[in-house]
C-alpha cells in the first residue's frame, strides 16, 4: 500500500475537525491537478494530492502550504490500481472524518499507430485514463452517497468528442470517460447533496505531452489553441461553486475548439482527411525522439515546474518533418 505523508505536522486527535473543506485531487503532481492544488490552497483548503511520484507530490504540497492550504497530506497512488485508491480514501476518512470535493485529473498520454502500439502499452494508459478514473469514482461517491454530501470533478477531454489518428488509446479513453460521466451524473441524481462534473479543456501546456509514449519517432505537443492549467483550474473552481453539468472545450477556449466538435460532427468525411496533416503540423513536436513507453508506467519527475507551465513543451516551434526512424513506416498524412 502506498505511504502518506503529512506536509504539515497534525494535531494529536485521531480525526481532524475543520470548517475548511478537504479537496482530494488526482494527478496534483504537475499540469491541470497542479493548478487545481494551488487554487484550492489559497482557499485556504485541507489537501490531499495524489499522484504516482512522491518527490514532485513533496513539491506541490510545500507549494500549496505557502499559498495558504490549512493542511496538505501527500498520497503516493496509481489509480490504475483499485486497491491503492481505496487505501488512500479510507485513509483519509479516518483522519478528516469525510470527504468534500475530488478533483480526478491523472491522465497519460501515448502516440503512434494502432498497429504500432505495444498492447500493454495500449492496455497502461486506458487503465490510467479510463480504469483509473473509475477506480476513484468508485471510492469517492461510496463516500459521498454515505455522507450525503460531496462533488467529483472529472477532468475529460475535447478528445472525448472528436478523434485525432496516433492517440488511439488516449481518444479510446477519453470517449469512454465521457460516457462513465454521464452516466455517475444520471445516477448521482438519487443521492441527495451529491454533484458530479465534468471540465473538458482542449490543448493545455502541461507535461503530458512530452512525457506520453511515443512510437512515432517524435514527441508529441499541445496544438493550437494552448491553454494554461490556470484557464482549466479556474473552471474547476467555478464548478465548485456553482455545480453544473459539464464545462466543455467549447465554453472553456472558444471558437477553434468549437469548429472542431461542429466539423467532426456534421461533416465527418472531411475531418478525417484534415485530421492527419493538420495534428502533424500542429500537435507533434519538430524534434526527433526514440520510441518509448514515457511515463505510462512509470512517473517521470519534472526537472522544473515554472508557474504551471511545462518547461519542455515544443508547442509553438513545430515544422513538418516526417523522417522515420529506422525500422518504422513513417505516419501517413495525406488522409
Amino acid at each position: 500500500m502506498p505511504d502518506s505523508d503529512n506536509h504539515r505536522t497534525a494535531p494529536s486527535t485521531d480525526r481532524i475537525r475543520s470548517s475548511s473543506p478537504v479537496v482530494m485531487i488526482t494527478g496534483a503532481s504537475s499540469g491541470i491537478g497542479r493548478a487545481t492544488a494551488h487554487r484550492f490552497a489559497r482557499d485556504g483548503a485541507r489537501l490531499v494530492l495524489c499522484a504516482r511520484g512522491r518527490v514532485d507530490l513533496h513539491a506541490v504540497a510545500a507549494e500549496c502550504t505557502d499559498l495558504g492550504a490549512e493542511e496538505v497530506s501527500v498520497q503516493p497512488v496509481d489509480v490504475s490500481h483499485r486497491d491503492e485508491v481505496d487505501h488512500v480514501v479510507h485513509e483519509m476518512i479516518d483522519r478528516y472524518d469525510g470527504l468534500d470535493i475530488c478533483v480526478h485529473s491523472a491522465a497519460v498520454m501515448s502516440y503512434g499507430a494502432f498497429l504500432d502500439t505495444p498492447a500493454d502499452v495500449f492496455d497502461a494508459t486506458v487503465g490510467v485514463d479510463l480504469l483509473g478514473a473509475a477506480n476513484v469514482a468508485r471510492s469517492t461517491l461510496t463516500v459521498f452517497r454515505r455522507q450525503r454530501s460531496g462533488h467529483l470533478i472529472i477532468i475529460g477531454s475535447l478528445l472525448g468528442r472528436i478523434a485525432t489518428p496516433w492517440m488511439s488509446s488516449y481518444v479510446t479513453s477519453k470517449w469512454g470517460l465521457r460516457g462513465l460521466t454521464r452516466v455517475l451524473r444520471q445516477e448521482a441524481r438519487r443521492y441527495p447533496g451529491v454533484s458530479v462534473s465534468s471540465v473538458a479543456p482542449g490543448a493545455v501546456r502541461t507535461p503530458i505531452y512530452e512525457r506520453a509514449a511515443t512510437y512515432i519517432g517524435r514527441a508529441g505537443s499541445p496544438p493550437p489553441p494552448v491553454a494554461s492549467p490556470d484557464v482549466v483550474a479556474a473552471a474547476v473552481s467555478k464548478v465548485v461553486r456553482n455545480p453544473r453539468r459539464e464545462r466543455d472545450a467549447d465554453a472553456l477556449f472558444g471558437l477553434v475548439n468549437k469548429s472542431a466538435t461542429a466539423a467532426f460532427t456534421v461533416l465527418p468525411a472531411v475531418f478525417d482527411i484534415l485530421a492527419a496533416p493538420l495534428l502533424w503540423r500542429l500537435g507533434i513536436a519538430r524534434h526527433p525522439k526514440d520510441n518509448s513507453v514515457g511515463n505510462v508506467f512509470h512517473s517521470q519527475p519534472a526537472v522544473k515546474q515554472a508557474g504551471t507551465a511545462a518547461p519542455d513543451q515544443r508547442g509553438s516551434n513545430l515544422t513538418v518533418d516526417q523522417r522515420a526512424e529506422p525500422g518504422q513506416s513513417k505516419p501517413r498524412c495525406d488522409g
